[in-house]
């Protein structure tokens, strides 16, 4: 006998507007299957009914990571304030013009509307909400410190996310530039360079290396102009998708990365600064250094990082102490070493990593800064020669006829 299997009723989002028993003016948004769901709801609540209207959804973006930064941020803001936390979702959500978020604290709304706690909402959707994100809401429930530990998160995010964007904009302006680049090579290699050929086959002389060489190119372009771009766009799609999937080429990968000149010992920097900020976000939330350390590893962002936080979990859970611990990693800087012991000794370790990423974060920028205009020059060269050569390769035959003549 085959079985049936439950069907999800679908909900919809309806605001509304009414009076409570004061006769103030009070409106809000329900989720629910119909009109009628709201008006039982609202009147169980003492609340009269005015005008209650279906929303209509539209098509919603991707939640990025600065999406939920600032969504944390404003929580953590109005929860200080004061606001209770049922509308303080309410608020953020009307005030998002992304559909995707607005439906996705709806949900986390309507489950701590029913009594969930609100570190169980949140992981109910752990595509968004990282385990280090829901232990500290949890750690700031325990505590009765909910909007401190917000705002500490809040804090965290944003800084982890400036660090991102900054890491980005260094590594992709020089990748846009050879992008660009080879485009206009190509360009002139499929368009340009066959009508000089044309020319120079009527000299009926023989043509210098240099230009013999660049018709080679361009002959081999124009041939097999489908194949090249093909395989660049195969080659890019597969390098990124092995990348996200195959866990020995990001193991690869993330070691050349701390290993390329100049960039490298950008991102060691970065990648530093993200892991003490957060393991001073897991101590000043009082989450066990044991437990702590099971967020910094998945937060690190690099699996160097990510193995040598694992070893240090591993010392630390039989005695030895974190300065030890991350001495044997043989991964981080001194300074880094020198100040969790003097947090160690001191009691204050939270406060500690927090001036060691402080530090490193301000590190980042400087980097960045020099980065930028280090750049500049050596793409001006690298663009000059490249186009210069071929205009060059291209007028030597001109140059040679002229002579003649």
């Amino acid at each position: 006998m085959a079985t049936l299997k439950p069907t999800r009723t679908k909900e919809f989002v309806f605001e509304w507007d009414g009076k409570d028993r004061s006769g103030k003016v009070v409106r809000g948004e329900s989720r629910a299957i119909g009109e009628n769901q709201v008006l039982a709801t609202l009147r169980r609540q003492g609340i009269i009914p005015g005008k209650i209207r279906k929303r209509k959804m539209r098509a919603g973006k991707r939640i990025r990571a600065k999406d939920l930064a600032i969504f944390t941020r404003q929580l953590a803001t109005m929860m200080k304030a004061g606001v209770p936390l049922l509308q303080s979702f309410d608020i953020v959500g009307r005030s998002n013009n992304n559909p995707t978020i607005t439906k996705l604290l709806n949900d986390i709304r309507s489950d701590v509307e029913t009594g969930t706690a609100l570190s169980t909402a949140f992981r109910k959707f752990p595509m968004y909400f990282d385990a280090l994100y829901c232990n500290l809401v949890e750690a700031g429930e325990q505590a009765g410190i909910l909007d401190q530990l917000l705002d500490r998160l809040a804090v965290y995010m944003e800084k982890t996310e400036d660090i991102k964007s900054k890491i980005k904009s260094a590594l992709m302006y020089p990748i846009a530039v050879v992008l660009v680049a080879f485009v206009v090579v190509a360009v002139i290699m499929i368009f340009v360079i066959p009508a000089f050929k044309e020319v120079f086959s009527s000299f009926g002389a023989d043509l210098p290396a240099p230009t013999l060489f660049v018709i080679a190119i361009s002959e081999f372009f124009v041939a097999y102009w489908w194949l090249i771009f093909g395989s660049m766009g195969a080659g890019t799609y597969f390098f990124f998708q092995t990348w996200k999937r195959n866990e020995r080429m990001q193991k690869f990968l993330d070691r050349l990365f701390l290993k390329m000149p100049v960039f490298g010992d950008l991102i060691f920097k970065a990648v530093v600064a993200r892991w003490t900020r957060t393991l001073s976000t897991m101590f000043a939330a009082g989450v066990p250094l044991v437990e702590a350390l099971d967020s910094v590893a998945g937060a690190s962002g690099n699996a160097v990082f990510l193995e040598a936080t694992h070893r240090i979990q591993n010392e630390v859970s039989t005695g030895t102490s974190l300065t030890t611990a991350m001495t044997n990693a043989n991964v981080f800087p001194i300074m880094v070493l020198q100040m969790c012991s003097i947090g160690e000794e001191s009691g204050s370790i939270d406060h500690m990593l927090g001036k060691a990423a402080d530090f490193y974060e301000a590190e980042v920028d400087v980097m960045v800064a020099g980065l930028s205009s280090l750049m500049e020059p050596i793409i001006i060269v690298f663009l000059g020669g490249l186009i210069g050569g071929i205009v060059v390769s291209m007028y030597l035959p001109i140059f040679k006829l002229g002579q003649v003549v």
